[in-house]
């Protein structure tokens, strides 16, 4: 890196080295000129102090000039120098329109051509008029018109010549890139260990002019990131962020696109990265134009994936990005939070002391596995909190920004249910209550047995909390689903199983794989809703399609099992389930339709304190053979239908509540059911 005042000087003395290569190249044509008419009594002008005058200016320069850092990376011969700068000169200084003219005997030729270069510049040779030479390949310099090729008029391209003065531009045709800046934050070591790797890669280079793709593979986006900056700021190399949505679809397009992109991170010392993640594989047309871009690139390339990329025909180098591990993610969380100290005492508040602070920190690390930066967004989102009237306490304002950290990766692949419900609004026998609170225990105290208790050490195999809720539609499954994400504070979110499943093949497990990468830095709750659409009895194998949904199966499973969060099965079949896959859960639960003494139970906790009621019997109501989930909708619909009467919530609104509910499910209402209510 370079220091502001070095930049100056450089700008400076850069600008005086090019005019002193424009009078060079100047001289050397006055020579030309009057060789060609014949002046034998003018004096020749001695080219060498000019020469001098070059180095003079160049040994005083902090790094090098323009011109010179071209030719270098360009791998310029002397003649194709003496050319650009040639074109450089007749778009800035005046002089050399007039002395084209006069070298080409031509009042209409004001610009250079290839004749007059090979005609008049030191060591011509006919290589660097073809289109594989580095003038034309590259587009250092623009053709113009001629009837022939060494009659054609040579024009600097725009973006060159803004190159040569120093001044920072863009190439018009590369709108879709972002510059990233350099990483200033210190690395994790399992990520420093892998930017090590990909330095010592790149400093002994062996691969001469086609440096390999480096793909890093992994879940986090941000992660990656970070190691690429780490790893481009040892270099000092700039990195651009290409967006992959944007590039060229027809050939010709893609193949300009290719060489000015190529030819940009040459000139400014770039490494290009292509973020793979949103990708969509269906277009397959997209796809192929961002593998031929990967396969035609020479440049410094990374590329960050999900999974490991194929079909490349170029050499790539996978490196596996790890999340970070519990120990590192402790010790980001105990750095970070130091920072809050400052604010914390500002509102008379301080931080806990060092066992509790260490406590809840590894609490957080065991719910939430977050990246990084996850961690430091989190910790400057819990300032917010901390500063209002009422400001939680900091374990419960971290973990509140934990969980909103994760939410924007799920919203757009399962529902959000939001749940205030308790222990107290859940009515169920004493032994389906009993494993809840169970499954309850497990979540909050994960840590401790985990852990402290050593049970992870001996193998992190099944360590995932996995449950699976059966019974009749209504009979609470999501509810008590509910319950636990509001008690354990936790985000609860809801994917339709049959939405997922694909007839590809293939394509249910990457679903699959993409929500639970999604859901693991959250630690939220999973509800997997009609598990009957992937689950079903063991089945011989006898085609493609029984093996791939035994191979849908076992995946699911397996990802249940080792997520770190909670992972709930609902079936309104368990019959149908395959005993081999439930011994692999950790709880099964079933969810019976309520006999009298629990409806009445619930019909007596489904209206709210504020909802006006008069005369209600909850045994008569309790004759309605009904599961909670009707139960409630008829409750709510009854509230409506008293509100719009504006009357409080009596027996002949729960009637005619309860004829609409079964009107709609297209039962029979028996006079049993309904004896005595009004």
């Amino acid at each position: 890196m370079y220091s502001s005042t070095d930049t100056n000087i450089w700008y400076q003395s850069n600008r005086e080295y090019l005019r002193a290569n424009f009078d060079c190249v100047r001289n050397i044509l006055l020579n030309y000129i009057n060789q060609s008419q014949d002046e034998s009594n003018v004096k020749p002008i001695d080219i060498n102090q000019d020469y001098l005058r070059l180095e003079k200016i160049e040994a005083a320069m902090p790094y090098p000039s323009a011109i010179e850092q071209l030719c270098q990376n360009f791998n310029l011969s002397e003649f194709e120098r003496y050319i650009i700068i040639f074109c450089a000169a007749i778009e800035i200084d005046p002089r050399f329109q007039n002395l084209c003219i006069k070298a080409h005997k031509d009042n209409n030729q004001y610009h250079p051509t290839f004749g007059l270069a090979l005609d008049a510049l030191p060591n011509a040779h006919w290589s660097a008029l073809t289109p594989d030479g580095p003038l034309r390949y590259w587009k250092l310099i623009d053709l113009g018109s001629g009837s022939t090729l060494t009659s054609t008029s040579l024009h600097i391209n725009e973006r060159i010549l803004h190159y040569l003065l120093g001044v920072k531009t863009t190439d018009s045709l590369l709108t879709e890139i972002t510059e990233l800046p350099f990483y200033t934050q210190q690395l994790i070591p399992s990520h420093q260990c892998l930017a090590d790797s990909i330095k010592t890669l790149w400093e002994l280079n062996p691969f001469k002019n086609s440096p390999p793709i480096i793909q890093l593979c992994g879940s986090e986006v941000e992660d990656k990131t970070d190691i690429t900056q780490a790893v481009c700021q040892h270099f000092n190399l700039q990195i651009s962020l290409l967006n992959c949505h944007r590039i060229p679809l027809k050939h010709n397009e893609l193949e300009i696109f290719i060489r000015r992109l190529e030819r940009e991170c040459i000139l400014e010392g770039k490494t290009l990265l292509l973020a793979y993640e949103d990708i969509d594989y269906s277009d397959k047309l997209q796809l192929s134009s961002l593998h031929q871009l990967l396969e035609e690139l020479r440049c410094f390339t990374i590329v960050t994936t999900l999974s490991p990329l194929q079909g490349i025909k170029r050499q790539m180098i996978r490196f596996d990005v790890p999340k970070p591990l519990p120990h590192e993610q402790l010790i980001t969380w105990e750095t970070s939070v130091v920072e809050l100290k400052t604010r914390l005492n500002e509102q008379g508040k301080y931080m806990p002391d060092s066992d509790q602070l260490l406590e809840d920190l590894e609490e957080l690390t065991s719910q939430f596995q977050l990246s990084t930066s996850m961690i430091r967004r989190a910790c400057a989102a819990a300032v917010g909190q901390l500063t209002m009237p009422s400001a939680p306490e900091l374990k419960q304002a971290l973990w509140q920004s934990c969980r909103v950290q994760a939410r924007p990766r799920l919203d757009d692949l399962a529902e959000l249910i939001e749940s205030k419900l308790s222990w107290e609004d859940l009515v169920l026998p004493p032994l389906q209550k009993g494993i809840l609170k169970e499954i309850s225990a497990h979540v909050r105290q994960k840590t401790k047995v985990y852990e402290k208790w050593g049970f992870a050490s001996k193998s992190r195999r099944g360590l995932g909390i996995t449950a699976l809720f059966s019974g009749p539609s209504g009979t609470g499954k999501t509810l008590a689903a509910g319950v636990l994400a509001n008690e354990l504070n936790l985000d609860l979110y809801k994917i339709e199983l049959s939405a997922v499943v694909s007839k590809y093949i293939g394509e249910t497990e990457k679903n699959l794989q993409q929500i639970f990468d999604a859901a693991e830095s959250g630690g939220v709750i999973l509800l997997f809703d009609e598990a009957d659409s992937i689950f079903g009895k063991r089945s011989e194998v006898k085609d493609s399609k029984d093996r791939n949904a035994n191979l849908e199966v076992s995946y699911l499973l397996q990802r249940m099992e080792s997520y770190p969060g909670m992972a709930i099965l609902t079936t309104n079949l368990q019959s149908n389930l395959d005993s081999a896959f439930m011994r692999r859960l950790r709880f099964v639960t079933q969810f019976s339709l309520p006999d009298a003494a629990h409806r009445a139970e619930i019909w007596r906790r489904i209206f709210p304190p504020n909802t006006p009621t008069e005369g209600l019997n909850f045994e008569r109501l309790a004759q309605l053979n009904a599961p909670g989930g009707n139960i409630r909708i008829i409750a709510l619909n009854s509230a409506f239908m008293a509100a719009d009467a504006e009357e409080p919530v009596q027996m002949k609104h729960i009637l005619r509540a309860t004829q609409t509910e079964y009107e709609k499910l297209g039962k029979s209402l028996t006079s049993v059911e309904i004896a005595g209510w009004i």
